[in-house]
């Protein structure tokens, strides 16, 4: 598809709404964690999602799930689930900029998970791009006398399980209509997130219901926006405006948190931003075709 002015700003405009609504609903995470668990928002926002697509398995049938792929489909739900709860758990402990800055660090890991799952070996060019970002990574993990922040290596494993997604995601896309790879992926997460949300159940106060059902909404709608931004523009295009997330979580953690991140910590943003943009480029076909992307988690 040949991407015109005006379909490249519409491309720009949704990936900059991901990047917001993602950034909206982390810093509601973290208000609204002060009075549920993480464990109750995390399955809460996964049975919003799948409640969301039930009027397509309505319209489709149940026909519409058959799949040669179940495996494929459990490991993309393990792995989103793992994402997001560990990135919320995250967002409770430490800096939200720290947070989504870790998460979307994610792209750095990929290369690595398809050498060690697939063994799909890595161009010695594309190395620079990884030591680069995981230096990055180290700068905002901040190792100290005291040990590595806990919480912060909670973080980095949103990254780690967010790669996981995104391969799977991949090979499930060669073969599988996106509606049935997203309905399996809310499905299998909320089965998931389930057992927690049981074991940590508290009484939901009446304030929280509100913030619990903008997050579930706020969910579906970045896998919307994404969705749409590569619809009308290339990936070159829009996988750096990815990081905008980074800047707009951190206004709110700044906001309404007072969160100002230290000089080490900004290196380190800058150092994770150069990297993933890097890894982007270099791993580019060399036809000049870009593949589909990733749906994210």
């Amino acid at each position: 598809m040949t991407t015109s002015p005006q379909n490249l700003t519409l491309g720009v405009l949704f990936a900059i709404g991901t990047s917001l609504a993602m950034s909206i609903a982390a810093a509601l995470i973290k208000y609204t964690s002060t009075m549920v668990s993480i464990e109750t928002i995390v399955f809460s926002q996964y049975l919003i999602c799948t409640a969301v697509m039930l009027p397509w398995l309505a319209t489709k049938g149940i026909s519409a799930l058959k799949t040669d792929c179940m495996k494929l489909h459990v490991i993309r739900g393990l792995s989103g689930w793992a994402c997001f709860y560990c990135y919320y758990l995250a967002l409770n402990y430490v800096p939200l900029v720290d947070a989504a800055l870790l998460r979307n660090s994610a792209p750095l890991c990929v290369p690595l998970l398809l050498l060690l799952w697939k063994g799909i070996h890595i161009p010695a060019l594309r190395w620079l791009p990884i030591f680069i970002g995981l230096a990055g990574v180290l700068l905002i993990l901040q190792p100290g006398s005291g040990g590595l922040s806990f919480w912060h290596l909670i973080g980095f494993g949103s990254a780690i399980s967010l790669a996981g997604s995104m391969v799977t995601t991949r090979f499930l896309t060669l073969t599988e209509p996106s509606n049935r790879i997203i309905f399996y992926y809310f499905s299998i997460s909320t089965l998931t997130a389930l057992p927690l949300a049981i074991w940590n159940w508290q009484p939901i106060p009446s304030e929280a219901l509100l913030p619990l059902l903008v997050i579930g909404l706020s969910i579906w709608l970045v896998m919307w926006l994404y969705t749409q931004a590569y619809r009308y523009a290339k990936a070159s295009v829009i996988s750096p405006l990815n990081y905008l997330g980074v800047v707009f979580t951190g206004f709110w953690g700044w906001v309404f948190w007072q969160q100002v991140p230290d000089n080490l910590a900004i290196i380190g943003t800058a150092l994770v931003v150069a990297g993933g943009i890097l890894a982007m480029f270099l791993g580019k076909e060399p036809s000049g075709k870009e593949a589909a992307p990733s749906q994210q988690n």
